[in-house]
């Protein structure tokens, strides 16, 4: 994955150079190591400043919503979900944007990385397989499937659903993976075991909102958290605040979320909160046989209606 650069790099001088785009936005190197970050090319001249690696975890499709220009993204198979739930959702035209797919075998997690060696990581290089850490005093090789951040571990979907061209052949997607068995642990909990488990996953929450702000699919003008007429909830650290906050952003993404990882990523304080989209995941595959992101002809779950949806829920 990590050899796709200057491929990368002909496709969007190309674009740019027969004005088939105005912008291209990709990856470029941060100034910390496993820290890339988004980059917008509008000349042919600056795409060198494109790079991939497996430091590129940033969802993209969030640098799209409400563009007026013609845009080429590169998309990831969970990118490319996102850029389905966008174009569903009417924030930006199908012809208004080029997609190249990029087949991926994972992004690594900086946060594990960071747990694993000791000292300030100085330089991180890959090869397929392996990801070298460098400190001041020592180097450490590890195997990249590690070091996976877990929604890249669990992912069923690597390669794009929806592109106009491809960096590279697909990649083998993954089959014999259980994306649930923590989720049905929860589930099978007793009403008080379940009430404290999340207490104590949400404790540390700073509400500082970078999840809703990583997040490709929290795109209202106003978010619920900063109305005030009327006030849904309390600006304070209140715990039920912050279980609101966190319950009704998951909702909020149900039938929509791709696990695509961007709000743990962003968590300053490393809140599993995957567990609470997951699991709205999980219903909607069960009862409605739907997965987010993988048809522009499909509505999601939760705005097409059936006479034979399941009613359980209703007492």
């Amino acid at each position: 994955m990590f050899v796709y650069t200057e491929k990368m790099r002909d496709i969007a001088g190309r674009l740019l150079k027969e004005f088939t785009v105005d912008m291209v936005i990709g990856f470029r190197k941060g100034t910390m190591p496993m820290m890339n970050e988004p980059c917008f090319v509008t000349k042919p001249e600056d795409i060198q400043l494109l790079v991939w690696d497996s430091n590129c975890g940033i969802n993209l499709a969030n640098y799209l919503t409400n563009r007026k220009e013609k845009i080429a993204v590169f998309a990831k198979g969970c990118d490319s979900r996102n850029i389905v739930t966008h174009i569903i959702e009417n924030k930006i035209k199908r012809d208004q944007v080029t997609i190249i797919g990029v087949p991926c075998t994972g992004m690594i997690d900086k946060r594990k990385i960071s747990g694993m060696v000791a000292g300030e990581i100085l330089e991180v290089s890959e090869t397929e397989n392996t990801i070298k850490v460098k400190t001041a005093d020592a180097e450490t090789l590890f195997d990249k499937t590690e070091v996976l951040q877990q929604n890249c571990a669990l992912c069923i979907h690597r390669n794009p659903v929806i592109f106009d061209e491809m960096v590279a052949e697909a990649v083998e997607e993954q089959t014999d993976i259980d994306r649930n068995a923590d989720i049905r642990k929860i589930e099978e909990m007793g009403s008080e075991e379940k009430w404290q488990f999340f207490e104590d996953l949400l404790s540390p929450c700073i509400r500082c909102y970078a999840c809703r702000n990583a997040c490709p699919l929290c795109y209202c003008p106003t978010c619920f958290v900063d109305e005030s007429k009327p006030q849904w909830v309390g600006k304070g650290q209140d715990p039920i605040d912050v279980r609101t906050f966190h319950f009704l952003r998951a909702y909020h993404c149900a039938g929509r979320c791709t696990d695509c990882g961007a709000c743990e990523r962003a968590c300053p304080v490393g809140i599993n909160m995957r567990l609470l989209t997951r699991k709205l995941e999980k219903d909607c595959q069960d009862q409605f046989g739907w997965e987010a992101g993988l048809s522009l002809d499909q509505p999601p779950a939760l705005v097409a209606y059936q006479a034979n949806d399941p009613d359980a829920f209703i007492k």
